[in-house]
């Protein structure tokens, strides 16, 4: 037989012969394992400048730089750092719509590498530029002319988003937006400047913006919620030989709920500002274990009086190293005095909201918990189970490595709701229960 298979062109032929010979040595899996990696330029828009982050792929890069900054990364921005900033300064060009130029700035440089069993080791060049327009010039709209690695590498792009306007209500935690890319025009064979022009915002958008993100965080901040939920377990209780008694009446126990959450907003509304302004700053490391810590306290506390009479002086503490938690939101915002001012207020307006929401939906069920004899149950089991949490936070903050313990808690707290209509139902079938017993059963006076 002549042909194995029915005669074919010989150019077709041959084809086939090499994307056959390619599908024998894996080669496609290896075409598809590397896609063609691209830039990315996320803006962070201030009232006067733009400050840009760009992320390069560095064995795109390094067609376009000229020396070998993939294959051999390691100390690249000590060995190459003035070369690698006048490189990206010449190829980056923004104007005002009148043609005025910008000027540019190149700031901090990093290399940034991750590796995975597809793709191997991808490493990124991270660059901080900062883009001032000239006098007189709208910093939201201009003419964006780059072309780092794209005038010699053509088939890269470059993928343009806004992570941050804080005039327009989007801050850095909320998924940037694209506004556009920057990619060769094959046709007339050129970059196409990108042209942005961003809508105008408003300082009530921006301080809105930061009320929904201390009610996000706080929402979120399962640790900081925990923390005045344990301590406020045992607050409707009075004292008797050393431990927790009776139900302390109505009036009794929301005068002491109040003096707790107001010396807590006091303590991290202090650190919040001092901390969101730069006046005082702690690495996150201890301070978040130092909050794992005053949840491990605050359990303790809940299954025998540790500080009788004096939580409000412990909630004020520990207030303040929760509030340096929270000043790390903003301070890594980087905003300017007004807009960081009016920040700090919404920020903080949104935190006590939250806090003041979850207080509302849980502490009258607690009170009326508190009356029946199976209080003391319900607060033993909430203790323990904080104080587990408390653990597993702490282990993983000293470690640095998420555990059982932690996922657990989180997942957990996905259900809050379902848990408060529980502890609803049960407070109030406890309390039809003792009714139905007798007065003898009250636990009240």
């Amino acid at each position: 037989m002549k042909y194995l298979f029915f005669p074919i062109s010989r150019p077709f032929g041959w084809l086939m012969v090499f994307l056959m010979s390619l599908m024998a040595l894996g080669l496609p899996n290896t075409v598809i394992a590397h896609p063609m990696p691209n830039s990315v330029v996320l803006l962070s828009v201030h009232a006067d400048r733009i400050d840009a982050e760009l992320q390069i792929p560095l064995n795109e890069l390094q067609a376009a730089f000229g020396h070998a900054v993939n294959d051999s990364s390691a100390m690249l921005v000590d060995r190459l750092g003035p070369q690698l900033r006048a490189y990206l300064a010449q190829h980056i060009r923004p104007q005002s719509p009148d043609g005025r130029a910008w000027n540019v700035s190149v700031g901090t440089l990093a290399v940034q590498e991750t590796k995975n069993l597809i793709n191997g080791v991808y490493r990124e060049l991270t660059a901080q530029v900062r883009l001032i327009p000239p006098a007189g010039a709208d910093v939201r709209r201009f003419v964006f002319q780059y072309d780092v690695v794209l005038h010699q590498v053509v088939t890269h792009k470059i993928l343009v988003s806004v992570q941050q306007d804080w005039e327009r209500g989007l801050v850095a935690d909320a998924s940037p937006t694209q506004v556009g890319i920057i990619s060769l025009d094959i046709v007339n064979n050129r970059v196409l400047p990108l042209t942005i022009s961003l809508e105008s915002g408003s300082a009530w958008t921006g301080f809105k913006s930061m009320v929904r993100l201390g009610m996000q965080h706080i929402a979120g901040g399962t640790d900081h919620l925990l923390f005045l939920l344990v301590l406020l377990l045992p607050a409707p209780l009075l004292i008797a030989n050393g431990r927790w008694g009776r139900f302390g009446g109505v009036r009794y126990s929301l005068h002491h709920i109040l003096l707790i959450v107001t010396a807590f907003t006091v303590g991290h509304s202090l650190t919040l500002l001092l901390g969101a302004m730069g006046w005082l700053r702690l690495p996150s490391q201890p301070v978040e274990l130092l909050i794992a810590v005053s949840i491990l306290v605050s359990a303790a506390h809940a299954v025998r009086p540790l500080f009788a009479g004096r939580e409000p002086w412990i909630a004020a503490g520990f207030g303040l190293i929760h509030g340096l938690a929270f000043a790390d939101t903003l301070a890594n915002l980087h905003l300017d005095t007004g807009p960081m001012a009016l920040s700090i207020l919404g920020f903080n307006l949104g935190i006590e909201l939250m806090q003041l929401l979850v207080i509302a939906l849980t502490i009258p069920w607690l009170m009326l918990l508190s009356r029946t004899p199976a209080y003391q149950t319900v607060r033993l089991i909430g203790a323990f189970l904080a104080a587990v949490a408390a653990i597993g936070w702490a282990a993983e903050r000293v470690t640095g490595k998420a555990n059982g313990l932690t996922k657990e808690v989180e997942q957990v707290a996905g259900y809050a709701p379902y848990l408060l209509v529980l502890l609803a139902g049960l407070a109030l079938f406890l309390t039809w229960r003792m009714k139905q017993a007798g007065p003898h059963q009250a636990g009240s006076r």
